[in-house]
């Protein structure tokens, strides 16, 4: 592919589990006193979409118009979520607010770009708000080129298996970013994105690509899908058809940071396809915006700027 197709009328649905990503920068001098561990001296806090949010995020930099379905708790943190998604004019946030949990939040703490520890804070959405929320799906999808489900396994795809069926026989797309060892509530979804380690939780491990593409091609015809895309890290990406196996090597480049990464991959892919691309050509510049995106510090966004200069 020579040329990046213009992304101003692709629509993409993005429905998962958002959370709160917030980053407490500063330096370390000393160790406390009262435990053997560093003292982070904090001098700057930063917020940032994580998740699924992250993926609509992606979609919305990338110029392509963004739906975003999920469910928040009734608190600060969610409300964050909201101010920081409403500063871009093509991304639409439909976040269902339940007052029983808390917004997810994933707290990190870094000096000199060096995570050093991370605390989570979650809590499972109520059946009550997760119906209302596949209500909205079933409505939204309609205007959709392309359905993006973001498994994080945080509650919030309780009904993915009817979401894929709703979609697929609307003749949407959909593409999921898989968690968890049961692959079988994915069954028929058009394609699965799982990273090196995700896939072998499920498949097992290999021995040579040889075996990698068995395992990779039998996961794929038992669970009815169109492909299945494996990303491989500094080995690249591997994406499994029915007529054949395409490879991406990694992109040569410094690594700061691959949270999010798999965000950006699945992004790209959907708007990719809702441009009328085919799976080779949006895995080709998906690689690419992958490279882009791992430079960068903490969750972060590519746009389509930034990968027009790196084909070039």
């Amino acid at each position: 592919m020579t040329m990046l197709p213009k992304f101003s009328d692709a629509r993409v649905l993005v429905v998962g589990d958002v959370m709160l990503d917030r980053y407490w920068f500063g330096d370390v001098h000393r160790i406390s006193p009262e435990a053997p561990v560093p003292v982070l001296k904090v001098d700057r806090v930063d917020e940032r979409p994580g998740g699924a949010a992250n993926v609509a995020r992606n979609i919305a930099s990338l110029g392509a118009h963004a739906t975003l379905l999920s469910v928040v708790g009734d608190d600060e943190a969610g409300s964050c979520l909201e101010k920081l998604l409403a500063q871009h004019s093509n991304l639409n946030a439909i976040l269902h607010r339940d007052a029983s949990v808390s917004t997810i939040i994933k707290l990190r703490a870094i000096a000199r770009q060096q995570q050093l520890l991370r605390i989570d804070f979650e809590t499972p959405p109520s059946h009550e708000v997760l119906n209302a929320a596949l209500e909205d799906f079933h409505a939204q999808m309609q205007h959709a080129d392309v359905v993006i489900l973001s498994d994080y396994g945080k509650g919030g795809l309780a009904h993915i298996a009817q979401m894929i069926a709703w979609a697929r026989a609307a003749g949407k797309p959909v593409l999921v970013d898989p968690k968890g060892a049961d692959y079988e509530r994915y069954r028929g979804a058009t394609l699965l994105t799982p990273n090196r380690s995700e896939f072998r939780d499920v498949a097992g491990s290999w021995a040579n690509d040889a075996e990698l593409n068995s395992k990779a091609e039998t996961l794929r015809v038992a669970l009815g899908l169109e492909a299945l895309l494996v990303t491989r890290s500094e080995e690249g990406m591997s994406l499994y058809e029915a007529h054949g196996i395409s490879h991406e090597p990694a992109q040569c480049r410094e690594v700061f940071d691959v949270s999010g990464a798999g965000d950006t991959v699945i992004a790209t892919l959907a708007v990719m396809l809702a441009t009328g691309a085919d799976l080779r050509d949006a895995m080709h510049i998906a690689n690419r915006a992958a490279g882009i995106v791992v430079g960068k510090l903490g969750t972060a966004v590519v746009n389509r700027e930034e990968i027009i200069k790196d084909m070039q």
